[in-house]
């Protein structure tokens, strides 16, 4: 099957790079052939419920978005920022970065869904249930698109009665929007060595659960974020709690995969968190609907690597675009395809030549153009906050002060990281 642009992803990016790709070629009166393949069951399947919008990028996607429906219901009314200790909390001043005015509690899964009608509606083809297993490559060694995996397998590894054989998907440019650490992302950074030359990526595991909990315990548009216990000064992490709609809370804990003591247990740190006095009550006669984990990129803009190469290139959470003291990642995703659909559309020839079809053509002006947006310098503002927290908690405090208060985001260095698996320790230590 050949398209002009394959996606590799079905998320917040890779919905924003067809619906912008679709826009840009009405407003230029062309044809353009545009598919996205997503591994879950439906679009918003591998996505879990629960996430503060701020509506930025939307805004400059789809102006009209509360026209059209957008599930953006729940305005943030309230934020809170709390150091736990074992038995009680003291409230902090919210971190300027955190402040939710005007952002959005929403159901990431619905938001995903409500962009793939949008995209559909501009003529985009979204295959659900389809995972890309293999990147392919033409003779010149440049990405040509990818290939689906074989269905119907048996046990014995032999084809089934069911069986049907991976479609290749051949696309003019193929765009990687899998998320953190995607498997044929990996494969990419090996083959072209887009790592070389940047800070190495450090990361996050997040796990994250979505409850139904009484209605005298929810109060709809209130956001909660905490430092401190049941974490020891050493370790990167904290928990948000979002109260969305229907007496539903969003709840998770996130801790920097960084961390020396080789005995931690993330889940049990999670489940201790629940279990604080004054994080108990929320839950009590509640009950949990969903949950799920995830790895987190929390490098920020030192840790972003090349993010094009001959036939294709990376946008969203594969690069590694989130904004760590914001604790949002949604919008930055989607401006960085919104910027790479601007070079892709300048990079495709007008007309399809069979003997020449631009595969092997580099959309080098992506990151580039990335570097003059409002994007890249949000993270450039807090690029060292991060960093500090290696140093423990309260280090990482007192330097995220001075460069949100003082600095401003302007301090003359950039902090560099260290490599995660090299700070665990020993467990006969």
């Amino acid at each position: 099957m050949n398209f002009d642009v394959v996606i590799v992803g079905a998320g917040p990016s890779g919905l924003t790079m067809a619906i912008r790709l679709a826009q840009l070629a009405q407003e230029k009166k062309r044809e353009l052939t545009i598919c996205i393949l997503e591994k879950g069951s439906e679009v918003g399947a591998h996505i879990l419920s629960g996430a503060v919008l701020e509506p930025r990028t939307l805004n400059e996607l789809i102006p009209d978005w509360k026209e059209k429906g957008a599930p953006l219901n729940v305005p943030v009314k309230s934020d809170k920022f709390l150091y736990l200790t074992k038995t009680g909390s003291i409230s902090m001043p919210t971190p300027p970065q955190m402040h939710n005015k005007g952002n959005y509690i929403i159901s990431l899964g619905n938001f995903c869904r409500w962009l793939a009608e949008q995209a559909e509606e501009l003529g985009v083809e979204i295959f659900p249930g389809f995972a890309a297993a293999e990147i392919l490559y033409d003779d010149s060694g440049a990405v040509r698109g990818v290939a689906t995996g074989d269905m119907g397998i048996g046990k014995d590894g032999e084809p089934g009665d069911s069986f049907e054989p991976g479609v290749e998907l051949i696309g003019r440019q193929t765009i990687f929007a899998e998320g953190c650490r995607g498997s044929l992302t990996k494969q990419l950074m090996e083959t072209f060595n887009l790592c070389d030359g940047v800070e190495p990526q450090t990361y996050a595991i997040g796990i994250k659960e979505l409850w139904e909990i009484k209605a005298e315990n929810h109060s709809e548009g209130n956001t909660m974020h905490t430092i401190g216990w049941p974490l020891k000064s050493d370790t990167y992490g904290g928990s948000f709690l979002y109260h969305i709609a229907d007496n539903q809370v969003s709840v998770g804990f996130a801790i920097g995969l960084d961390y020396s003591n080789p005995h931690l247990n993330p889940f049990e740190e999670f489940q201790r968190f629940k279990n604080h006095p004054d994080i108990r009550p929320v839950f009590e006669g509640g009950k949990r609907i969903s949950y799920g984990a995830r790895a987190i990129s929390e490098g920020g803009i030192q840790s972003i690597p090349k993010l094009t190469f001959a036939g294709g290139l990376l946008i969203g959470d594969t690069a590694g675009f989130l904004n760590v003291p914001k604790v949002k990642g949604t919008h930055t995703a989607m401006k960085s395809a919104m910027v790479a659909a601007e070079a892709v559309i300048e990079l495709l020839p007008v007309e399809y030549d069979e003997e020449n079809p631009g595969a092997a053509l580099e959309a080098t002006t992506y990151p580039e153009d990335l570097k003059k947006s409002w994007l890249w310098a949000e993270l450039h503002k807090v690029r060292n906050i991060r960093p500090a927290f290696q140093k423990g908690l309260w280090m990482g405090l007192a330097n995220g002060a001075l460069e949100s208060f003082i600095l401003r985001g302007k301090a003359p260095w950039t902090l560099g990281h260290h490599k995660d698996h090299e700070q665990m320790g020993n467990k006969k230590d």
